[in-house]
């Protein structure tokens, strides 16, 4: 991703490609685990585009909690929201909010669609395939590899769910888990609407939990 979070009008079809990509593999990477001295202070020098989008105003929050925060408290945080003793504050899995358990049905039918994709899980990845940072990964992977399937996969694994777990995670304590929360309800939001029409003139059918 560019130093500067672009207005997505200022760029070509290619370039709005590359930039969702990153954005995918960025929320992903901060999921998964807190981030880094190295990225913390990348994400304090972005650059945000002086527009009011709901999208850019939490990238500036984003970019200024990141400044104020420190490598070790986040490791901290990230614990508590995202992982827990047993769960955290919030539990980022399809099955978990879409069937109320882990392991579930959504889970099954996300396996039998990835497989069909040909996406094999990592096989260094202790967290099962329907983790929210799993599903940005493939997501990543779908728009670079300019998959037809993408959009399709975007509503049937990530729409019905991810907003909501968003918002939960926009509800913690923390200034930049909250901030990372609404950003990616932000973005979540914004590839819904790119993709939803999408979806329903795509001839690929996926696995309906």
């Amino acid at each position: 991703m560019s130093d500067t979070v672009m207005h997505e009008a200022a760029t070509g079809p290619d370039e709005l490609h590359a930039l969702r990509a990153d954005v995918y593999r960025l929320l992903a990477r901060l999921l998964r685990e807190a981030p880094d001295a190295e990225l913390l202070a990348w994400l304090g020098d972005l650059e945000v585009e002086d527009e009011a989008s709901p999208l850019a105003a939490s990238w500036r929050e984003l970019v200024e909690a990141s400044r104020q925060s420190r490598p070790e408290a986040l490791a901290r945080e990230h614990f508590r929201h995202l992982v827990g003793v047993i769960q955290g504050d919030v539990t980022p899995y399809a099955s978990w909010y879409r069937d109320g358990e882990l392991m579930d049905q959504a889970l099954v039918a996300l396996r039998r669609d990835l497989k069909a994709l040909g996406i094999e899980r990592d096989a260094q990845s202790r967290d099962p395939e329907d983790h929210l940072a799993a599903l940005c990964e493939t997501m990543a992977l779908l728009i670079e590899a300019g998959s037809p399937a993408e959009a399709r996969f975007f509503m049937t694994h990530l729409a019905p769910w991810a907003a909501s777990c968003l918002t939960d995670l926009a509800g913690v304590e923390s200034v930049f888990y909250s901030g990372l929360g609404r950003l990616g309800r932000a973005f979540i939001d914004r590839e819904e609407a790119l993709l939803a029409r999408e979806a329903a003139q795509e001839p690929v059918r996926l696995v309906e939990p």
